[in-house]
């Protein structure tokens, strides 16, 4: 029997543990993101964001000291991404104008959301009622 692959949203904080802190906490989702099976995600305006978020002066310190070119983080995103329209806008609105992308677009899709945002992980209930749902982490599917 095969497993479900999973499609999912990543918002940014997320996508900077992947690409710029190397998370540890974050293996499971890196080894569903290099196999076949699962689908991300991403609009324009997500990467957009991304590119903003990795020139803040916190972060630029990071990827200096790691070594890693904004550029390449880009082409990682884009390599690894499936690019979608925006989503319609959803019934409940989060208190992070900045994260409603990610949940529009979860919603749209019954994808899995993963953020650590509190303002995001609020709406976890709600998003599950319409077959989406918002996690902290990635959990690997299970194997029958």
């Amino acid at each position: 029997m095969p497993t479900h692959s999973p499609v999912l949203v990543i918002d940014t904080n997320i996508v900077l543990d992947l690409f710029v802190f190397d998370d540890p906490h974050c293996a499971a989702l890196r080894r569903a993101l290099a196999g076949p099976g699962a689908r991300w995600l991403a609009t324009e305006a997500m990467r957009e964001e991304l590119a903003r978020v990795l020139d803040y002066p916190a972060i630029r310190a990071w990827r200096e000291r790691g070594c890693r070119e904004a550029g390449a983080i880009l082409h990682a995103f884009d390599a690894r991404t499936e690019r979608v329209p925006e989503a319609p806008t959803a019934p409940w609105r989060c208190s992070d104008a900045d994260d409603q992308k990610f949940i529009d677009l979860a919603l749209a899709w019954r994808a899995t959301l993963l953020s650590k945002d509190r303002a995001v992980l609020r709406l976890a209930r709600r998003l599950a009622l319409r077959g989406a749902r918002i996690q902290s982490s990635f959990e690997e599917p299970q194997q029958p």
